[in-house]
């Protein structure tokens, strides 16, 4: 059993978003390893606590540990950036209330992560 499976990430990740997540993950590794350069995804998936104000925004998952997930993140300081995150911290993460980290159902991407990313920096969070 490889470590993602582990973690109960599962339970945030349908099949069908982990896929995909990890198909961009190995689509980046290619491009990176061909010209150096990376590839600006739309979101995958949006994670969040209802009771901390933290916020993931996912594009992909590295396809050697897939434990190791890239996108957005966004804990509620008025500094979001992007950057590397562990499946199972967020699996484990708590908010005020004790209340676990949710996908959004409705969550459907518009623009491509940098877009978000560049919004986030203006408005200091991820915008709902």
């Amino acid at each position: 059993m490889n470590d993602f499976a582990k973690t109960g990430a599962l339970e945030l990740l349908t099949a069908d978003i982990k896929i995909r997540l990890l198909e961009n993950g190995r689509k980046n590794a290619a491009r990176i390893n061909d010209d150096g350069n990376t590839i600006d995804f739309h979101p995958v998936v949006k994670l969040f606590t209802p009771d901390a104000g933290f916020t993931w925004l996912l594009t992909e998952i590295d396809s050697e540990n897939e434990d190791v997930a890239f996108g957005l993140c966004d804990l509620g300081m008025g500094c979001p950036e992007l950057g590397s995150v562990s499946l199972s911290e967020i699996t484990a993460l708590r908010g005020k209330l004790g209340l676990p980290v949710e996908r959004d159902l409705h969550f459907e991407a518009e623009k491509s992560l940098r877009a978000y990313a560049d919004e986030a920096r203006l408005l200091g969070r991820i915008k709902n």
